[in-house]
């Protein structure tokens, strides 16, 4: 739902005319009352300004979030086939099928624990793994940035 200039310029009218009627009934002077409002036109129109900006952008977000197709990762294959570096895919290849299947379990959200009982082994050996396998993939998170 877009932004409605209109409606939201008619309800800070009714805003302002009620705040400086109250301003008003308790004495406060003309000229106050004049600044006050110029200043809540300019607080309106930056906020306006923001509002129409991300709504722009909430629209640009989702139209193009709608093109691209997000691939569901469910097999080692469909892990490797997503990997778009020559290197880190050679250097995934040739991992122990074991650390690919931890890896992929740890990518679909799976805890620790969980996929020590997927593949029958200790949350050590699982957390081993795992550490080394970090420190092998280390140079690619640095190349990244």
């Amino acid at each position: 739902m877009g932004y409605n200039h209109g409606k939201a310029e008619r309800k800070w009218q009714i805003w302002k005319e009620k705040e400086e009627k109250l301003m008003r009934e308790n004495g406060v002077a003309e000229e106050i009352i004049a600044e006050i409002r110029a200043y809540d036109r300019i607080e309106f129109n930056s906020d306006r300004r923001f509002y129409v900006h991300s709504n722009e952008m909430a629209e640009y977000i989702e139209n193009t979030a709608g093109k691209e197709q997000d691939i569901e990762v469910i097999t080692v294959l469909d892990l490797l086939n997503e990997i778009e570096s020559r290197n880190l895919y050679y250097e995934l290849l040739a991992l122990d099928q074991s650390v690919l299947q931890i890896l992929l379990l740890k990518i679909q959200g799976y805890s620790t624990r969980e996929i020590a009982q997927l593949t029958r082994l200790s949350e050590d050996a699982v957390y081993q793994r795992m550490h080394r396998l970090k420190k092998k993939l280390q140079p690619f998170k640095d190349q990244r940035g």
